[in-house]
């Protein structure tokens, strides 16, 4: 029970896979070669590559680990060092005292830097590999919402009565409907790929990233189901008139 609890508590990659697999079936059946199911199909590549990025950001550094250790190390020995010598120094001797005690501090500080810089910096190398990818993702989104763009509710029904210029792809209200949720599908695969990110690797700076990523495609999102419903007005309204 513990197990199954814990399976709804945490992004499942493999799951999101088979969403973006079903996606991209469902836009090749209604709408075979368009350029949103290639871009569905990029978005697939995109996920498989994400599952090995995100399982190499959550796998330790090992080298880099190991030279934070040995330094700490370094540091115990020094400051044990210095406490079992610290008997033989010349406390007469002011000035000799001072710079040795200066000199022992002075170490400690420098090689405890080092610790944090190693230890940062695998951070920074995950978190630049991880930001690499979100931008992948945004791109991805404004592909996304360029192919929608051109969509307009109005000019389809224009069209459909013979006043709207000719489009490149002829699409009844349904075909468009079913286009625009397809676009709004993908903008929420995508924001769910970037949370991936997050999910096992806590870091403040690839957070921001991942949330503005969520407020990007949500924007996207809106934008897509304002037209959506647009389109359903219109119909409803065409068909109100038709009956009268």
């Amino acid at each position: 029970m513990a197990e199954t609890a814990a399976n709804y508590r945490r992004l499942d990659p493999q799951k999101i896979i088979q969403t973006v697999k079903a996606l991209h079936c469902r836009i090749e059946e209604r709408f075979p070669g368009s350029g949103l199911g290639k871009v569905v199909a990029e978005l697939l590549g995109v996920a498989e590559e994400t599952v090995a990025q995100i399982q190499w950001i959550q796998r330790p550094n090992l080298p880099l680990r190991a030279v934070a250790v040995l330094l700490s190390l370094a540091i115990v020995a020094l400051v044990i060092t210095l406490l079992v010598h610290i008997r033989k120094f010349n406390f007469d001797d002011f000035v000799n005292t001072v710079q040795g005690l200066d000199a022992s501090i002075g170490s400690v500080v420098f090689i405890g830097a080092a610790i944090l810089f190693f230890v940062s910096w695998e951070n920074r190398i995950k978190r630049k590999r991880a930001l690499k990818a979100i931008h992948v993702l945004r791109a991805l989104a404004h592909i996304v919402d360029m192919h929608q763009l051109t969509k307009d509710p109005e000019s389809y029904f224009a069209q459909k009565q013979g006043a709207g210029p000719s489009l490149k792809r002829m699409m009844s209200p349904f075909e468009l409907t079913r286009y625009l949720d397809y676009c709004s599908d993908a903008m929420a695969l995508i924001s769910k790929i970037a949370a991936l990110y997050v999910q096992g690797f806590q870091d403040a700076v690839l957070l921001d990233a991942v949330d503005d990523m969520e407020d990007l495609t949500a924007g996207f999102s809106r934008k897509i189901w304002q037209k959506i419903t647009i389109l359903e007005n219109l119909g409803r309204a065409l068909n109100a008139g038709d009956r009268r």
